[in-house]
């Protein structure tokens, strides 16, 4: 039995430039010669950028993509399926034996919610409540994982063995999406001071977006910068 209390993300690949946003939106006036002005005067294609953001002309964003490789207990990805412009592909629980990797919330996690929904906060809790989470999570995970092998051992199929499993199980899953997209479910997954409009993300997920973010940074600086300069909404 393994317990994390992380989440993984690995870049898989990406076809994911600010050029791509350049020729994409330049092709309205400049037709197939587009693709040879992407290159043209870094000053006017910053500007074209940032246009295009403040202004919300979305579609030449949608020309990129990148895969990520997350690995994270099913309930993240129960909260990723709430976006649905995304490809994904997951382990199947139907067709291998599960490993038995459980999340277990680290010290860190806020427990205890206080306040109505819709406004409402998470504070950290006690020492003796975060004592109480582990303790339960680990014994109620050892106790369906035990009961998951009695079942495969007696013979039953995987995909009905598996109903006995907590969603706090590690799954694995291929992500792929656009920068459009990708800002869209940052704006929503992530809680950031810049952010024009509030949004309050389960933090399991937000620990997901936050290396995703990392990433799409690091490939787009330029569109990275302007989504955060207009308040981190999607175009």
């Amino acid at each position: 039995m393994r317990f994390r209390s992380d989440m993984t993300v690995e870049l898989v690949k990406a076809s994911a430039a600010d050029n791509d946003v350049l020729w994409a939106a330049r092709v309205s006036t400049a037709g197939e010669q587009s693709i040879e002005q992407a290159d043209a005067d870094p000053a006017r294609s910053t500007g074209l950028i940032n246009y295009l953001m403040r202004d919300r002309h979305g579609s030449p964003f949608e020309h990129s993509t990148m895969t990520f490789l997350v690995s994270a207990p099913i309930f993240v990805f129960r909260e990723f399926m709430r976006h649905r412009v995304w490809s994904y592909n997951e382990e199947s629980g139907r067709y291998r034996k599960l490993e038995p990797v459980f999340y277990v919330p680290g010290p860190e996690r806020k427990l205890v919610q206080e306040g109505k929904p819709g406004r409402y906060v998470f504070v950290s809790g006690t020492e003796e409540q975060h004592k109480t989470v582990e303790e339960t999570v680990r014994s109620s995970c050892e106790a369906s994982y035990a009961a998951y092998l009695e079942m495969l051992d007696a013979g039953i199929a995987r995909e009905v063995a598996r109903t006995v499993l907590p969603v706090g199980i590690y799954s694995s899953m291929y992500a792929t999406c656009n920068a459009r997209a990708l800002m869209h479910f940052l704006s929503l997954r992530t809680k950031h001071e810049d952010a024009t409009f509030p949004s309050f993300p389960q933090r399991e997920i937000e620990m997901v977006a936050e290396k995703m973010e990392a990433y799409f940074a690091e490939l787009m600086p330029l569109t990275y910068a302007a989504w955060q300069a207009n308040g981190r909404v999607a175009p």
